[in-house]
């Protein structure tokens, strides 16, 4: 049986169609489903593949010399075909419908005439042949960008040209750009859609103000990281004279700039989300709209969507209203101000601060006891200079202030989302809409946890959704501030599914412990929340339901477009992980183990969260195995341990950045470490 996989599938691999399989060049023929599959590709370090299908449970293994140079990430049709004695089936590529990337970044390499650029990622490793004429100029050892054009079946190699110069290796700016080009995320606006931006009137008509509600008059403030330019969204606090309270959530109305079937929202649509790396944003939207005609930026008049809430003294819901507005906002908040303010009971709309704070410490703990998950979130944070090389690194965790914004954008989020799929019985509206879907956790994962924490005295309860969830909340209560702690945590994690935008509500939110959930409050950096603002004022209006098939085709494209970007991020922490610890070559630091393999251990370093890697060939002094069940290596000889969650002594002896990779050795004896 073949090899039980996970992969990235794109919309064109979930579409359930009849495989078609080339025959000739300008002709194809259908073939029967048991035979054919069209699936995404996911390559091994050792150029086999897997075929990720919706056809197939498990993942169709593909041997080396039948890849047909398919790449990772494209979608191909396969061939099902049983293999040797046992019977297993294997795959042979007969198609390569569409390739997941054209464009390769690599370092150019010459001799002579002879060029090519060589591809190492860790998806894609590959040379292409550059013919001399196809240089563009770049010169041995640069980082360049690379297109095939060229790849005959009979050659081991393809022939390809240089599209783009992109700089020396390892300085920031050069990196940034090949990490956005590795992930297919443009970074520059196509010249008609900046036209389009541009020609937008700043000013707001009165014919358009008096269309809407008008929350000018309510006070209302932002809080942003110190060093945000765009401001999605607005709070509005005023009291009642029944004692209640209104507050308003107010989200920039960008779907009254970029219209349903402009350049602007074609684009918007492409890039799917704005990407945030560690020394720059590259923006969904251009940046006169997400700085400034969208931001609510203090002392403006604004264009929202809002959500608008009647709140009792002690938290309690007690209406709710969904529609367009014009607001003002009078201060900016930055999260430092804002949390000092709560903390100390002083300063400047001190009391709407605290009231606020109090009532999401309200809602914060009744989503904790109807079994929410909350993890230990730290963000890592660089000081920069101007060239944008790191100086410094830190850790920020969330603060009060921090989630006070967060309940009241989830409150919104939530009480969209059930307005709109959930009728007053309390049964599916059946509408078609955009929700944020996270699955329950994989039970055989949660299974091997429930069995591994047993070990350390934690019990995880696992009879029904709410009891693991509570029962998870405590072990990591329990679990802060001891030895195991980072251990457990890390594994908890990796029992989560990923969360996702789709058309089916039918899992909720397992996370946030909501049977409905959105994403409505980010529109200028996400573009299903566009689609969320167009749905809703499309039902505000009394239209009827659209087709679901091109929403959930755009929800799957959503997601993919999301975790590219999130991916894109992480390699740029990475990187300047990489490249803050260069300067520390040959210093001793102690770590955490943070994964355990067959070929080493990783070790986390707690103060920059930077990973590292002891290869299990350097450790010398012993010939260690690895133990998966118990996410450990073990000496053969010594009968020493090294397991998850321990701290260890350790050298820095290498520090790769073209790999984005730091390479450790082992010092001397730990303070975890036991024999078994």
């Amino acid at each position: 049986m073949s090899k039980k996989r996970s992969g990235n599938r794109s919309g064109a691999a979930q579409r359930k169609r009849q495989p078609i399989h080339r025959v000739e060049k300008g002709k194809s023929h259908s073939k029967s489903r048991r035979d054919y599959i069209v699936g995404q590709v996911d390559l091994t370090a050792s150029g086999a593949a897997y075929i990720v299908s919706p056809d197939r449970a498990a993942d169709l293994y593909v041997p080396k010399h039948k890849t047909k140079h398919a790449l990772a990430g494209d979608i191909v049709c396969a061939r099902i075909y049983k293999s040797g004695k046992n019977g297993k089936f294997k795959g042979e590529i007969t198609q390569i419908i569409q390739r997941r990337r054209e464009e390769f970044v690599g370092l150019f390499k010459a001799s002579g005439n002879d060029g090519w650029v060589q591809v190492e990622s860790r998806a894609t490793k590959l040379n292409i042949q550059i013919p001399k004429s196809e240089r563009n100029g770049a010169r041995e050892g640069q980082k360049v960008v690379a297109k095939i054009t060229r790849w005959p079946e009979e050659a081991e190699t393809p022939t390809g040209q240089i599209v783009r110069v992109l700089g020396r290796p390892g300085l920031q700016a050069v990196e940034m750009h090949a990490i956005l080009t590795e992930y297919g995320l443009p970074y520059r606006f196509p010249a008609a859609v900046l036209r389009e931006a541009e020609v937008l009137p700043a000013a707001i008509p009165t014919a358009e103000i008096a269309k809407r509600r008008d929350m000018r008059g309510a006070p209302t403030f932002t809080i942003d990281p110190s060093d945000a330019q765009d401001f999605d969204d607005a709070v509005s606090f005023r009291p009642l004279a029944n004692g209640n309270y209104e507050i308003g959530v107010h989200i920039a109305d960008v779907s009254h700039y970029v219209k349903a079937g402009t350049r602007l929202d074609a684009e918007a649509y492409r890039r799917g989300t704005s990407v945030y790396l560690v020394d720059r944003v590259v923006p969904m939207l251009p940046e006169v709209l997400s700085n400034e005609l969208c931001s609510l930026r203090p002392q403006a008049e604004k264009l929202c969507f809002s959500a608008i809430f009647e709140i009792t003294a002690d938290a309690a819901l007690i209406a709710e209203w969904f529609g367009r507005t014009v607001t003002f906002s009078n201060r900016r908040f930055t999260y430092e101000e804002a949390q000092e303010i709560i903390e100390t009971g002083r300063g400047d709309w001190a009391d709407t601060l605290l009231t606020l704070n109090r009532i999401a410490g309200v809602w914060r703990a009744q989503r904790m006891r109807q079994g929410a998950l909350e993890f230990d979130k730290k963000e890592v944070k660089f000081t920069l200079d101007d060239a944008g090389n790191p100086t410094g690194v830190h850790l920020e965790a969330m603060q009060d202030a921090n989630r006070l914004i967060e309940e009241f954008m989830l409150l919104a989020n939530r009480r969209v989302a059930r307005f709109v799929g959930r009728e007053k019985r309390g049964k599916p509206s059946g509408k078609t809409f955009v929700y944020r879907v996270h699955e329950d956790p994989d039970p055989e994962k949660i299974e091997a946890l429930k069995r591994f924490v047993r070990t350390f005295g934690y019990a995880l309860q696992t009879s029904n959704r709410l009891a693991l969830s509570k029962s998870m909340n405590e072990m990591l209560q329990q679990v802060k501030d001891k030895p195991e702690a980072h251990m457990i945590e890390t594994l908890a994690m990796r029992t989560m599914n990923k969360a996702k935008y789709d058309v089916d509500n039918r899992v909720g939110h397992y996370g946030l412990a909501f049977d409905y959930y959105t994403h409505f409050t980010s529109p200028i950096r996400r573009y299903p929340d566009i689609m969320v603002h167009r749905l809703l004022q499309h039902y505000l209006a009394q239209k009827a339901s659209p087709p679901a098939t091109a929403y959930a085709e755009k929800c799957a494209y959503a997601s993919q477009r999301e975790k590219r970007a999130s991916d894109a991020a992480r390699d740029s922490v990475k990187f300047t992980q990489v490249k803050f610890m260069a300067k520390h070559l040959g210093e001793s630091f102690t770590g955490i183990i943070s994964g355990v393999t067959d070929w080493g251990i990783y070790v986390e370093l707690p103060d920059s969260q930077a990973e590292g890697l002891i290869r299990l060939r350097d450790m010398k002094a012993d010939r260690y195995v690895y133990d998966e069940a118990n996410h450990r290596i073990k000496g053969l000889s010594s009968k020493r341990i090294f397991q998850l969650g321990d701290p260890v002594r350790i050298r820095l002896v290498k520090a790769d950045l073209a790999r984005k990779q730091l390479d450790f050795e082992m010092l001397g004896e730990t303070a975890k470490a036991t024999r078994a």
